[in-house]
Formats: C-alpha cells, structure tokens, sequence
C-alpha cells in the first residue's frame, strides 16, 4: 500500500528535481529477505576494567532489542565488579542509534540537495544533515547527536559520535541493476565493531512524470504490487494505535544472578507491573507475549563500592498484519507502540525497588498515553 506520505514526498522530490541528480534521492522501501538483519548488532556493554581485572558482565549496547524467554540478561561473574563507564546523555545517544541499527526504518525518503540531506523515515520523523565534513548536532527524538557527513564520489558518510572512542557510521550508495539503496551500518570502537547491510527498493515510481495526465492506477502496476489505497483505509487520528486496548500481557525477561544479589527478582517485578496495570483497569495475563504485552528488560551489575546499576527498559508490543513489498500475502509482524528506558544506581539494600519504581513509572506514562488516546 503506498501511504499518503509517500505519494507526498514523491511529489515533493519531482518539485526539488532530485530523482536526476542524485543516486541516492527517492523513496525506498527496505527489503529484510536480502538485508542483514543481527538481533544483537551493537557495542559491548558499557563497563570499564578495573587495572589488573577483566571485563565482566553486560550484553550488547543499550538499544532497545526485545529478547525472548530464557536468553541470558547479564553474564556472570568470578573477576572484580565492572565500573560504569558511559554517562546518561551518552547511554541515550547509544540507545538510540542501537534500537535504529536493530530495528532499521521500513522506508527512507532522501531528498538529496548540494548542501544538504534530508532523510526521513516511514513514521515521518526527519533529519537534516550537511556534507561538510566538519561535526554538527542533530536533533533526534529529543536526543543530540553529534554527526559529521561527507561525500565520497557517489556515495554518502555518516558518523555520529560517542564517547569512549566509540562511532555509529552509515554508509549509503546506490548499486544496479536492479536498482537498490545500500545503507551500510558499522558499529566502531576502537576502529572495529559489529556491522550490517541493508537493503531497500525502490519504494515507488519517482521518476518525473512525462505526461501532463496522472497515470492510471493499472498501468501503476507491476507484477506483486498491490494498488494505492484511499486515505479512508487506515486511522489516521494521533494515538489511533493505542485505541481500544482493554487487555494486556506482562512478560519480564530473566534476571542475571547479579540482579538477584543486588535485590532483584523477575516474579516480583512482574506481579508489581501487573498490579499496576489491572489497578488501570486492564486485564492482564502474567508471563504472556501474545498480542499486545507489556515486555521488560534489565541488566544489572554491581560497583566495587557496594551499590548496585541497572539499565531498565519497557516496551510495549502488539502484533498486526501487514502488506510487506516482497511477499504477496499479509504476514504477522511485531510493532512497538511505545518505549522508555532508564539507569539507575543505589545502594544493594534499595536498588530492586528503585528499579520498580523506574518501571512503575513507565507503566503509569504508558497507560496515561492509552487513556489519552481513548478519550
């Protein structure tokens, strides 16, 4: 189905006349079957050695991957404690560009001019950037991003900057035929990291228009595609995804032995975020990740001083059918409606209900947001 914003910003792109100019201009539309897809594409996890110890702990970096039942939530450990290393600003930074390395956009509208690249992705969210090759910050879901954008021939660079000596780069070209988009993604620390290719179709027919008269929808269509919709097709309203949810699952992932020692247990987190939840007038289903659920992540490690830090994520999923472009069936895919995440740090004593708390909060924002949407 070709959505009102596509057909917008194809319209947008024959006005600016980018289609000609540039390799990269257009709507693409990515194809999972011939991308690489790793679930756990990321940093390490951000801990530092203590002299003479060795690193500990900790999965992949902070984005937000929805782990299954029985998938470890943090390693153990017979060495000395990790110490935290990566600040807040920085852990979100990290968060972000993990979760879209992980879960990358299902579409990208580049509109590509000498001085400037906006890209942006299916939900409309927009990025602005410069090939000037000198470092500029990027707003990003209220997240600032440092990135620096230069040109190689045909090609486009990306690097955004982390601490720690650490770098998300994207490369983008064009190859054909056929023609494809290759978004090429490296996570770099140290000049070396994890890394995977995507790559998108073309989303629809850019190509400016020879005839005054808009085609007809027929001649639009080519083996396997399906025809334009009516904007009447789908609820557009904001919040329209959050309408009608009544009931909800609960699933929290398995601890770590270090969340355990530090106060932690996954049946009284569950039980506290599903109280939380039937108190809103849900009704819940504990230990379930079938239709629409609540999913809860959190790595713990402890500090050589005695206190205890954990990165806590919630996430809340459903599963819808969609009309994907390289299958001519609906097929059942997962969404996240919404997320919040945090860290957190204290003493041993309080750190598992510091933790509830952090969660219980996101609870509460997630059911205020369901309430609003509702209304």
């Amino acid at each position: 189905m070709v959505s009102t914003g596509e057909m917008r910003f194809a319209l947008l792109l024959a006005l600016l006349g980018q289609t000609s100019s540039s390799p990269i201009a257009g709507v693409w539309t990515l194809n999972r079957s011939l991308s690489d897809m790793p679930r756990e594409i990321g940093f390490t996890a951000a801990w530092a050695v203590p002299p003479g110890g060795r690193q500990t702990g900790g999965s992949g970096g902070g984005g937000g991957g929805r782990g299954r039942r029985g998938s470890s939530g943090g390693g153990s450990s017979t060495a000395a404690p990790p110490i935290l290393r990566e600040s807040y600003d920085d852990s979100r930074r990290v968060q972000l560009l993990t979760g879209e390395a992980r879960n990358p956009p299902a579409r990208l509208m580049i509109v590509d001019r000498p001085d400037a690249i906006t890209i942006t992705n299916e939900l409309g969210q927009s990025r602005v950037l410069h090939p000037t090759g000198r470092e500029e910050t990027v707003e990003v879901e209220g997240v600032t991003l440092f990135a620096t954008t230069r040109r190689d021939g045909d090609r486009l660079v990306v690097v955004y900057r982390l601490e720690q000596e650490r770098q998300v780069r994207y490369t983008y070209s064009r190859s054909g035929p056929p023609t494809e988009l290759v978004a090429e993604v490296e996570f770099l620390e140290r000049g070396a990291g994890d890394k995977a290719k995507r790559i998108y179709e073309p989303g629809i027919d850019t190509e400016p228009s020879t005839s005054a008269a808009p085609p007809s929808a027929a001649a639009n269509e080519t083996p396997g595609s399906r025809p334009a919709q009516p904007d009447s097709a789908f609820d557009e309203r904001p919040g329209a995804e959050l309408r009608g949810i009544k009931t909800l699952g609960v699933l929290v992932e398995d601890l770590s032995p270090q969340a355990a020692a530090c106060g932690l247990s996954r049946d009284a987190l569950e039980a506290s975020l599903a109280k939380r939840l039937t108190d809103a007038g849900f009704q819940v289903r504990r230990n379930s990740d079938e239709d629409t659920y609540l999913y809860v992540n959190v790595i713990t490690n402890a500090l050589p001083t005695g206190g205890c830090v954990s990165r806590y994520d919630a996430f809340l999923y459903t599963h819808a059918t969609a009309n994907v472009s390289y299958r001519d069936r609906p097929v059942l895919v997962q969404v996240s409606l919404m997320h919040r995440g945090g860290i957190g740090t204290s003493a041993a004593a309080a750190h598992g209900s510091a933790v509830t708390r952090g969660l219980e909060g996101y609870v509460d924002l997630f059911v205020s947001q369901i309430r609003d949407a509702n209304k």
